[in-house]
């Protein structure tokens, strides 16, 4: 059986974080490492890492090189490399991703898809 290993991410070394006091609605898009701390409504594309902390509520459609997911997602999950779901994490949609994990305690409602990383952003 395998094992996963929650790693805390540490935030003075990603490049942006949308902190806890932000509402955020429309298009996002980036290419290195981002982190939601608060709220974001719209579509996300992404060329680089997509962290969603605890208690950020996001409602989007996300493509990303990978996603971690500790808050909360409404809408469809789509990663190039992985997608992770911690514990407290709920995510409402489907996901595509080569790789996907989810620890005990997630709640997921959707389909999950794993496909290879070159047909990973095939909808």
């Amino acid at each position: 059986m395998a094992e996963i290993h929650s790693r805390k991410i540490k935030e003075h070394k990603l490049d942006t974080v949308l902190a806890e006091d932000i509402s955020f609605s429309g298009e996002l898009s980036f290419t290195q490492e981002l982190m939601i701390k608060g709220k974001f409504e719209g579509n996300i594309q992404a060329g680089g890492d997509l962290y969603i902390a605890e208690d950020a509520d996001v409602t989007a459609e996300i493509d990303a090189r990978s996603i971690h997911v500790r808050g909360r997602v409404k809408g469809n999950v789509h990663a190039e490399s992985r997608v992770e779901l911690m514990g407290n994490a709920e995510v409402i949609g489907n996901i595509t991703a080569p790789k996907i994990i989810m620890e005990t305690g997630c709640r997921f409602e959707g389909i999950s898809r794993m496909v290879p990383a070159e047909d990973s952003f095939e909808k």
